[in-house]
């Protein structure tokens, strides 16, 4: 199998597993406020419907997506949002689902029938097929997790967090550019325990920087979906410390974060 068609086949399985959960809500339950700051459970589906179609869109009509990337560049800090929310209140539940399975199941063909060495433009460089589908996985998964908490749900981790990990290790320079740092010349080591017990690992095995935990809460922590407080990810070495303090996975702006566990209640 291709690796294009397995990151394919793993996009098409995490979608299908958060499908799953909200497939089957009550339409009220849409409503439900997620941890995402003015995010309900509906605008998680709506990103996740949006940013597919202009996947889709740049993958099949590379000119016509230029005119996205002109719409972001004008509003860097608030068309995200924006897009979610035009997408949320022009849908019923069941019509949002409905959209969402038609755009992802679109764009996984696309993804899958692209001709080798093919790119795809972006709001940044322009990506790898199997680049772009990781990316979407990793959202999914993201926004997934959103829906979870929301619903007060544990889901158990997969192999496919692998996916998200190597995203965040791949953009640990990205992580200090956003910020205006300058980043460290030298790999870190990064070790990550999966699911299954298996040994993840990046990076030379010698690096005096190096990171560790269970492959979970590495990905969340990448993802900004928990405080690191409340994680198993260790690091050793001042710079590997700095680092998981401003590590992102997603392209933009550096995110708001969570609050530690204990602090949440106070602020809900």
């Amino acid at each position: 199998m291709s690796e294009v068609a397995a990151v394919v086949d793993d996009l098409r399985e995490e979608s299908d597993e958060l499908d799953a959960l909200v497939g089957a809500l009550a339409a009220d339950r849409w409503r439900d406020r997620t941890p995402a700051e003015g995010w309900t459970v509906a605008h998680q589906i709506a990103h996740l419907t949006w940013t597919d179609e202009v996947a889709l869109l740049a993958a099949t009509e590379p000119a016509r997506f230029g005119d996205e990337v002109a719409k972001a560049l004008a509003a860097p800090e608030s068309f995200v949002d924006e897009a979610a929310e035009a997408v949320a209140v022009a849908h019923a539940p069941d019509a949002l689902l409905a959209r969402w399975r038609d755009g992802r199941q679109r764009l996984g063909k696309v993804l899958r029938d692209a001709p080798a060495g093919t790119r795809i433009p972006w709001y940044g460089p322009p990506m790898s097929v199997a680049s772009m589908a990781t990316a979407r996985l990793m959202e999914t998964w993201a926004h997934g997790q959103d829906i979870a908490d929301a619903l007060g749900v544990t889901r158990a981790p997969t192999a496919r967090l692998r996916h998200v990990a190597r995203i965040g290790v791949r953009a640990r320079d990205y992580a200090y550019a956003v910020r205006g740092i300058t980043a460290p010349l030298d790999e870190f080591r990064v070790e990550l325990v999966a699911p299954g017990g298996e040994l993840i690992a990046y990076g030379p095995e010698g690096a005096a920087q190096r990171v560790t935990g269970p492959l979970l809460d590495f990905c969340l922590l990448v993802t900004q979906r928990a405080h690191r407080s409340d994680l198993a990810v260790t690091a050793e070495g001042r710079e590997a410390d700095q680092w998981l303090g401003i590590a992102q996975a997603f392209a933009g702006p550096p995110g708001p974060g969570r609050l530690p566990r204990a602090e949440q209640d106070g602020h809900r």
